[in-house]
């Protein structure tokens, strides 16, 4: 092969990953929502156990949920924030559709007093690769 024929290779190669990478980019934006919840005090530990089950339970059988964070506010442990990240909207459909999800609102519906949700646009996501 020469380099003329190489070069060939190698372009018609690269417009062919590039063709997937744009079409990859349009299907599978990921989707990141953040939640804001307070939790009646006096109902924690029940809301805890419930929200663990669904969490776990999203991550192990969802290859769509990417990530489920959970923090408290310092101080006001009732005060918790959500990061949630999934592979695309199709992949977060599903998780709302899911029989686990549906099992978590019906089981914390009356222990949440407040709660806040925010769709986002993504700006900058990075992480480490495993």
């Amino acid at each position: 092969m020469d380099i003329k024929q190489i070069f060939v290779v190698f372009a018609v190669v690269m417009l062919t990953l590039a063709g997937h990478s744009a079409k990859a980019q349009d299907t599978s934006t990921p989707v990141v929502r953040i939640a804001e919840l307070e939790i009646d005090p006096a109902q924690m530990e029940a809301y805890s156990a419930a929200v663990k089950v669904e969490m776990e339970t999203s991550i192990r059988v969802e290859p769509g949920v990417l990530a489920l964070y959970a923090v408290s506010i310092k101080g006001k442990p009732n005060h918790l924030r959500f990061f949630e990240m999934y592979a695309d909207n199709a992949a977060y459909e599903a998780h709302r559709n899911s029989a686990h999800f549906k099992t978590y609102v019906a089981t914390t519906k009356d222990m949440i007093l407040d709660r806040k949700l925010f769709e986002t646009d993504n700006f900058q996501l990075s992480a480490k690769q495993p």
